[in-house]
């Protein structure tokens, strides 16, 4: 049993690794229908490399839960659990962003004319999550809050990208092909992971609507927002835990 927080680190890094693999075989082909044939983007195939991050979450949750239950902790524990956040959270969330790049420059005019370094800044998500993690490693340990967002909560926000592309609901999915908003989207989430703001945990030392009403408050409305939203609800839940941060000001608990 003393193994299992491990044995579920691994995998969480397992299925970072394969969702590097469905985003490297996510290629565009060609659909028919009614005889006539047509080109399919590949985008929606990154739709599974986004259901594979979204189970290394799972994975992440539970060796960090594991841990604490059979008070397992050791370094090889928290050095391993970086290894695997920084390939499922940054380097996999990286590669889709990569993707998403590529196919949205794809559509502009001067497709022909646009080199692969155009969508290198998505590995800027992959650096800044690794700045992140080691900061995250060499800093006091503190269970009130995180300084900055940390690496998995940012992975999950682009995994649903491809899946809000794929839905396309208020017609979002089809703005977000859009390079110059993907470098945006890049650039904010590189600085909030490594912002020196103070966000608060999701471990609880005892129960307090009181002491606990920002994490109370972010779980409720963010399972409420779930069948209204969709796809929609991981953003909604990423800016929502961002602000409840803010007017909590979880430094001060």
């Amino acid at each position: 049993m003393k193994h299992l927080p491990n044995i579920l680190t691994l995998g969480n890094l397992f299925m970072g690794c394969m969702a590097i693999v469905f985003t490297l075989h996510a290629q565009p082909f060609v659909g028919e229908l009614n005889g006539e044939k047509f080109w399919v983007s590949g985008t929606s195939q990154v739709y599974y490399a986004s259901l594979c991050i979204f189970i290394a979450a799972l994975f992440d949750l539970f060796d960090g839960m594991a841990a604490r239950w059979l008070q397992v902790f050791s370094p090889i524990g928290k050095d391993l659990d970086s290894l695997a956040d920084i390939v499922s959270f940054g380097v996999a969330p990286s590669m889709i962003l990569m993707k998403l790049l590529w196919s949205a420059w794809m559509q502009s005019p001067s497709a022909m004319d646009i080199s692969i370094w155009a969508v290198s800044p998505a590995f800027l998500v992959a650096c800044f999550g690794a700045l992140r993690l080691a900061r995250f490693n060499n800093a006091p340990a503190t269970t009130s809050y995180f300084t900055g967002v940390p690496i998995p909560a940012n992975g999950l926000v682009v995994a649903s990208l491809p899946i809000i592309i794929l839905q396309n609901p208020l017609g979002i999915g089809n703005t977000l092909l859009n390079p110059w908003i993907l470098l945006v989207i890049i650039g904010l989430l590189c600085w909030l992971m490594v912002s020196h703001f103070k966000l608060f945990t999701l471990k609880f030392s005892q129960f307090s609507i009181k002491k606990y009403w920002p994490q109370v408050t972010w779980l409720a409305l963010t399972l409420v927002a779930i069948p209204f939203l969709q796809s929609l609800a991981i953003p909604f839940s990423f800016l929502l835990y961002i602000t409840l941060s803010f007017a909590y000001n979880p430094s001060e608990s």
